[in-house]
C-alpha cells in the first residue's frame, strides 16, 4: 500500500472507476448472500462463548426479512470476563517489541485489503451502505491501521533521549501503553472506525474489549477474524455482542484503562462524566456534528451543488461529518437552489448492493421516523425546496428507505437548524454577508466539519480562520463536508463533536493511547 503522502492510494474516488473493484464486488454479494443467517458466539480469550445467551436477530435494513446472522446479547459478567482476559494478554501484548506489533497489525491490514470486496459486499447487506461508500469503509480500515503502524515507526516507539543535570545521568521519555481499552464502535462505518480505534490501541501495546454496534455484529467479528489471524495473541482483542443500552454500564467497568466511542452526544458525554472514578482516565469520543456549509456570491455553484448534495445525501447523511445546513449568499441563493435540486434529482434510490445505486436504506424503523418527522415539521414551519420520489420498485416497501428532502424558510433557531438527524435532510437559508454566514455556522453546540464556496481567496483565509470545526474544507467538489482519509485530513471534533482536540486519521491519535514515563539512570 502506498503512503500516506502518495498519489496511488485507494480511496473512495479512486474505486469508483476501477472496473475491476465493481466485479469482483458483483461476485462478492452472491458469495456473502449465501452464507447468512448463521448463528454466531462472541469471541473471549479467542474462544467461542455466549452460545448459551439469549439472541438478538441482526436484518438487513435493504430488506428486514434478511436475517444477516444471529449474536448472544452479552451480560454484564460476559463483559467482566473479556476484561479480565485482556488484563491477561496485556502482560504478553505490551511486552512485546513495537516492531513486532506494528507487524501483526500490517498483516492484518493486507488482509482486509485482499479481502475489500466480501467486507464491502457485507457492508452493503448488513448496513445499507453502496458498493463505492462500503469498498471505500474496508480500504479505509486497512489504511488506518498502516497509517497507526506508521506512527509508531517514525517515532522509534516513542521513546527519545532528554537533557542531563548532571554528569553519568541518562534520562529518557517513554510513552508506555495504559492496559485494557474499551472499544465502541458505530454503525455507520462499521469497519473503518473499528479498526481504527482498535488499531491505535492495539499498536500502541494496550489490549482491547470490543463491541460493535448491535447493527453491525457480523462486519465486526470479521475484524476480530482478520486480526487473530494475523498473529494477535487470543486474548488480545476480545469481541462481545449486545445493545448498548444493555451492556452501557458494563463499559464503566474500573478494571479498564481506557475507553473510545463513537457515536451519539448523549452517550459521548455519559462516558466522560462517569468512566473516570477512582482516578483520571483517558476518554477519547467523536460524538457527531450539525455540519455546516457556505456558499458565497464568488461560489463555482456547480462545485457547491456538487459538493452538498453529496455530504448531505451520501450514505443517507448517516455520517458524524454529513452537511446539514447550507448557508447561500442571497445574490445566488435561487440559482444555487436550482442547481442543488437538479443534482439531488439525479441520485438513484435502491438496493445499494445494485452499481447504479446512489442512495440506499436509512439503518433502522427509528432513523425512517425521524426523517418523516423533520420533513412534517419542514412543511409546516418552512417550505420543502425539495423531496425525492422514492422508485416504482415493491422490494424498497421491505427495507427502510426514505428520500433525499431540502427544506428552507424555516425559523433561524429552529430544531431542524440545531438537531443532529444523521438521515438525508439539509436546512438551507440565505444569508447577507460572510460574516453573518460565520455567526450562524458557529451557532451550534458541535464543531466536526464544515466547508465554504468561493473563488475569493481572502474569503477562504476568514473562513479558516473563524470556523469552529476540527475539519474544515474549501471548494470542495467531492464533498463539502464528509471524505476524511488516513494521514490526509485529520478528523478531529471540537466543542460537544469530540473530548480530545485529537482527531483519528491524524498524525496525533496512537500517542492518546499511551502514556508518558520519564526514566533516569544515573551511571
Amino acid at each position: 500500500m502506498a503512503g500516506p503522502g502518495s498519489s496511488n492510494k485507494v480511496t473512495y474516488v479512486t474505486l469508483a472507476s476501477d472496473p475491476s473493484a465493481n466485479a469482483a464486488f458483483d461476485l462478492a454479494v452472491r458469495n456473502v448472500r449465501s452464507e447468512l443467517g448463521g448463528t454466531h458466539a462472541n469471541v473471549i480469550d479467542g474462544a467461542p462463548s455466549g452460545e448459551d445467551r439469549p439472541k438478538f436477530d441482526d436484518l438487513s435494513p435493504i430488506d428486514t426479512s434478511v436475517l444477516v446472522g444471529r449474536f448472544p446479547r452479552a451480560t454484564a459478567a460476559d463483559v467482566g470476563r473479556a476484561i479480565d482476559g485482556a488484563k491477561r494478554a496485556f502482560t504478553v501484548w505490551s511486552a512485546t517489541p513495537w516492531p513486532e506489533r506494528a507487524a501483526v497489525l500490517r498483516r492484518a491490514a493486507d488482509a482486509i485489503s485482499g479481502r475489500r470486496s466480501e467486507l464491502a459486499a457485507l457492508m452493503s447487506i448488513e448496513v445499507g451502505k453502496n458498493r463505492l461508500e462500503a469498498m471505500g469503509d474496508a480500504e479505509e480500515g486497512a489504511d488506518l491501521l498502516r497509517y497507526y503502524c506508521d506512527q509508531i515507526e517514525e517515532a522509534r516507539g516513542f521513546e527519545r533521549p532528554l537533557a542531563r543535570l548532571l554528569p553519568g545521568e541518562d534520562t529518557r521519555s517513554v510513552l508506555r501503553p495504559y492496559g485494557v481499552w474499551g472499544v465502541v464502535a458505530p454503525f455507520n462505518f462499521p469497519f473503518a472506525l473499528a479498526a481504527g480505534m482498535a488499531g491505535g490501541a492495539l499498536v500502541a501495546g494496550n489490549t482491547v474489549v470490543f463491541k460493535p454496534s448491535s447493527d453491525a455484529p457480523l462486519t465486526g467479528l470479521r475484524l476480530a477474524e482478520i486480526l487473530h489471524a494475523a498473529g494477535l495473541p487470543a486474548g488480545a482483542f476480545q469481541f462481545v455482542t449486545g445493545s448498548g443500552r444493555d451492556l452501557g454500564d458494563a463499559f464503566l467497568d474500573p478494571r479498564l484503562d481506557g475507553i473510545v466511542f463513537t457515536g451519539s452526544k448523549e452517550v459521548g458525554l455519559d462516558l466522560v462524566r462517569r468512566f473516570a472514578r477512582e482516578w483520571p482516565k483517558p476518554v477519547i469520543v467523536e460524538m457527531g456534528g450539525k455540519n455546516p456549509a457556505i456558499v458565497t456570491r464568488h461560489a463555482d455553484l456547480d462545485k457547491a451543488s456538487q459538493g452538498i448534495a453529496r455530504s448531505a445525501f451520501g450514505y443517507g447523511g448517516q455520517k458524524c461529518s454529513a452537511c446539514s445546513r447550507a448557508f447561500v449568499a442571497r445574490e445566488v441563493y435561487d440559482e444555487f437552489l436550482a442547481r442543488l435540486t437538479e443534482v439531488a434529482s439525479g441520485l438513484t434510490i435502491g438496493d445499494p448492493t445494485e452499481r447504479e445505486t446512489y442512495l440506499g436504506p436509512v439503518i433502522s424503523s427509528k432513523a425512517k421516523a425521524t426523517h418523516a418527522q423533520a420533513t412534517a415539521e419542514a412543511r409546516r414551519d418552512g417550505r420543502i425546496v425539495f423531496e425525492g420520489r422514492l422508485p416504482d420498485d415493491a422490494r424498497l416497501a421491505r427495507g427502510h428507505f426514505v428520500t433525499p428532502v431540502v427544506a428552507d424558510r424555516l425559523p433561524d433557531r429552529h430544531r431542524l437548524f440545531r438537531d443532529e438527524l444523521f438521515v438525508p435532510f439539509l436546512a438551507v437559508a440565505p444569508i447577507a454577508s460572510l460574516d453573518e454566514a460565520l455567526v450562524r455556522a458557529n451557532d451550534t453546540e458541535y464543531g466536526l466539519t464544515a466547508g465554504i464556496f468561493s473563488e475569493d481567496e481572502g474569503e477562504v483565509r476568514t473562513f479558516f480562520d473563524r470556523i469552529e470545526a476540527g475539519v474544515a474544507y474549501a471548494n470542495r467538489r467531492t464533498g463539502a463536508t464528509t471524505g476524511a482519509w488516513p494521514g490526509v485530513q485529520s478528523f478531529c471534533g471540537w466543542k460537544a463533536s469530540g473530548s480530545t482536540g485529537k482527531g483519528g486519521c491524524g498524525p496525533w491519535y496512537v500517542q492518546q493511547f499511551l502514556r508518558e514515563q520519564s526514566r533516569t539512570i544515573v551511571r
